[in-house]
């Protein structure tokens, strides 16, 4: 049965203190719920994000790798560097890196085999821009970004898999998407998983949703049958929203 799971994304955001209390403000006032609660500080405090986390069920995971072991690699961080002080998940694909920083389906898909060959976790992110939905090519898109990484993969390898949802189209454009369009795309993602491997596999995969998830509209979101958790952005940095966005799937 495929789990229930909250990531949040901190960005660039958050000094050390803020950092800190941020993560104090969730210890203390989150309690008992049936969700996995992942945090990805920036990298400069993923140790003191993992010690202040100390034995509580929070994890908290790496928003990026580098896709080499190690080398003269000016400004990066590797797999072993981040395992060496206890993170066993990251992020791989996020729209931001794509967008920004001019990562592709080759270099990501290098980075998942690095990920996977070092037995750590992913939330592999995939979705289309505005232009691709505007022109009604977003299903060709998604298949696309899914058919040159992850679909590669041997089904063996989607146990370390967590797939995240981002239309890009929908985050700080103006637009919104409904939950019936992510779930859409969910199901449109699952159905094709399954022909692909099988439907064991597609049923077991955790599926988030990246679309600007608030409290306001997290339950109506994660209330759909494809959706299996959010990977958020702003509202997790506020200690109040993100847990009102956790309880929301619980």
């Amino acid at each position: 049965m495929r789990r229930k799971i909250v990531a949040g994304n901190w960005k660039m955001n958050n000094d050390l203190k803020e950092t800190i209390d941020l993560i104090n403000d969730l210890k203390q006032n989150l309690g008992n719920v049936d969700v996995k609660v992942l945090i990805a500080p920036s990298f400069p405090f993923l140790k003191t994000a993992v010690d202040q986390v100390g034995d509580h069920s929070i994890e908290v995971i790496s928003q990026n790798i580098n896709d080499n072991k190690s080398g003269a690699f000016t400004g990066e961080v590797s797999i072993d560097m981040l395992k060496s002080i206890g993170i066993n998940t990251t992020l791989i694909g996020h729209s931001e890196r794509r967008a920004i920083y001019n990562e592709d389906d080759v270099l990501l898909f290098k980075k998942i085999n690095i990920a996977l060959k070092s037995n750590m976790d992913i939330i592999f992110c995939f979705g289309e821009e505005l232009k691709d939905r505007k022109s009604n090519s977003h299903f060709d898109v998604v298949k696309s970004q899914l058919d040159n990484t992850v679909m590669k993969l041997e089904s063996s390898s989607w146990k370390n898999i967590v797939l995240a949802y981002e239309p890009v189209w929908a985050i700080g454009t103006g637009e919104t998407a409904s939950a019936e369009q992510a779930q859409e795309i969910h199901e449109f993602v699952r159905n094709y998983i399954s022909e692909k491997f099988n439907s064991e596999v597609a049923d077991n995969i955790s599926i988030l949703y990246g679309g600007s998830v608030k409290p306001s509209n997290a339950v109506e979101i994660f209330d759909k049958k494809d959706v299996d958790g959010g990977l958020i952005g702003g509202a997790a940095l506020k200690a109040h929203d993100f847990i009102e966005i956790i309880k929301a799937n619980s």
